[in-house]
Parts: C-alpha cells; structure tokens; sequence
C-alpha cells in the first residue's frame, strides 16, 4: 500500500470520529499529535521492556500502526513529504562513515 492511500485512510478515520473539528477535545495540532507520536513508540518499547523478543506480535503490530498513523498525520500536517524525507535521509546516510565518530550535529538525529 502507498503513502497517499495510507494518509487517505488515516484522514478519513480521524474524520469519522470528529478530530478534525475546531472545538475537538483531541485537536489534531502538530504539537498535540507530536506528544501522541512519542507516546505510542513509548508503547511499543513496553514488548521489549523484559525480554528481546515481543511476546504478543498482534498487540506489537497494532503499536506499530498506531506509530505510522500519529508518523502520517504529523508529516502531512506539515507540509512534508514522508516518504520524499525518506529518501532523502536514506541517501544523506549513505554518504555518513558510521565508524567514524559522529560529528556534533550529526549526534542527535540518530538514523
């Protein structure tokens, strides 16, 4: 499946349930989806939490989606191009020597 059909679905999922509207109590705002990003990875660090391997794969796929959806939103609310950033990152790390030590803006973006 492609972005652009992922992104459709997502919308008109967050649509449905009334997100999107001004007086939403779950506004869909950068920040707020942002927070919700951070806590749903959060999530799927709870698999690995006491062992290397997931113990429920189903439960683990869900976190994952929930990751992608809050990913999706984020990127088109603002204005960026997901899988254009992909493949950008993808070719910048591939010009990176990653035995040698990362230089001081390289640090903090990890991948």
């Amino acid at each position: 499946m492609d972005m652009d059909t992922l992104t459709r679905e997502m919308y008109a999922f967050v649509e449905s349930k009334g997100w999107l509207a001004a007086d939403s109590p779950k506004q869909q705002t950068p920040r707020n989806l942002a927070i919700s990003l951070a806590l749903e990875a959060s999530e799927v660090l709870e698999h690995f939490q006491w062992s290397e391997e997931s113990q429920q794969p189903d439960a683990l796929a869900e976190e994952l989606a929930d990751v992608m959806l809050y990913l999706l939103q984020l990127a088109s609310l603002s204005g960026i191009d997901l899988g254009e950033a992909v493949m950008q990152k993808l070719r910048k790390n591939q010009s990176r020597d990653w035995a040698a030590p990362a230089a001081a803006d390289d640090a903090p973006s990890g991948l």
